[in-house]
């Protein structure tokens, strides 16, 4: 079938829409930490059951103890610091601006690698972060007093989205690292399209670790029973499970073996724009020229990372 590389990576664009878009509302309602680890702990079930289906055995295969620090410490990284980032930043500025912010994280994941993994950065690349910068500024800046440039959202909504996407992008990296010595020190062969749900489960125990101990320091463990019994709050913390780590993570994999990984980025990277209607509708987001134009260059320099 023609071009299905490029629908699927489309869909993979809706599902990390409808992913932001329950984040969102789940947050909202039952609270950044109890959400997280409501999702951590879903996902780790889903990966169980999916893991006994396919393989035989509930647990993922075995590896070196290098290879599950690695990957725990990207699960601290991306999920406990990053996760809690990106859903505190929807609570204060929405999913909408949460997702376009996110669009720093090729740059935090290029700085990252050239630091660790030696990888060098192209001029291409600083023309896309120049690109996906101004963007971002055309979004959230505007004329104040004296008409000098001021940010027209909450300064604390933003350090939260930047923590986010700096934090995805590092993660990313670590992942990478991770995965490479989990791939190496396996104790059975696996199907390479199931490496990532292997490397992501151990991800996800370091996630629900981390993010027990905070909810133990802070707000205690009343507001994740309370949060137990919330049925749309369940509901959005099942569903927002689905369509990130499974449907996303799945489809975004599958999308890579019909397509370019160029191209398939490119259009997974379309959220920024079709979130801003859906959030519109459900969470009076107000769209404007500003915040579409910002959204599309932001989009564009994202591309460029990819295609250039």
């Amino acid at each position: 079938m023609q071009y299905i590389g490029e629908l699927i990576s489309i869909g993979v664009a809706f599902s990390w829409t409808a992913t932001a878009l329950l984040s969102e509302f789940g947050s909202k309602r039952m609270g950044n930490l109890t959400l997280n680890v409501t999702r951590m702990a879903i996902t780790l079930i889903f990966s169980v059951i999916m893991f006994w289906i396919i393989t035989g055995s509930p647990l993922p295969a075995g590896a070196s103890t290098e290879a599950y620090l690695w990957m725990m410490l990207s699960g601290l990284v991306g999920y406990v610091i990053g996760d809690f980032c990106l859903f505190q930043c929807y609570i204060i500025i929405g999913s909408k601006f949460g997702q376009l912010f996110m669009t720093l994280a090729p740059i935090a994941a290029a700085i990252t690698a050239w630091f660790t993994l030696g990888q060098q950065i192209r001029p291409q690349a600083m023309l896309a972060m120049a690109v996906t910068l101004a963007g971002i500024a055309i979004s959230v800046l505007g004329r104040g007093d004296h008409h000098n440039l001021s940010l027209k959202l909450p300064l604390a909504g933003v350090l939260f989205a930047t923590g986010a996407a700096v934090c995805q992008g590092v993660g990313l990296v670590l992942s990478k690292i991770g995965m490479n010595h989990y791939e190496a020190s396996l104790s059975t062969n696996i199907e390479a399209w199931m490496l990532p749900f292997h490397a992501n489960f151990f991800r996800c125990v370091a996630g629900i670790i981390g993010f027990s101990l905070l909810m133990a320091f802070t707000e205690g463990f009343a507001p994740l029973r309370k949060g137990l019994h919330d049925r749309k709050g369940m509901a959005a913390a099942v569903l927002t499970t689905i369509f990130g780590p499974f449907v996303g993570v799945g489809c975004s994999l599958l999308a890579v073996q019909y397509t370019a990984a160029g191209i398939a980025s490119t259009l997974m990277a379309l959220t920024p724009i079709i979130i801003i209607l859906p959030a519109y509708w459900m969470f009076k987001q107000p769209i404007t020229a500003k915040s579409l134009i910002g959204a599309f260059i932001s989009v564009i320099g994202v591309s460029l990372f990819f295609l250039l």
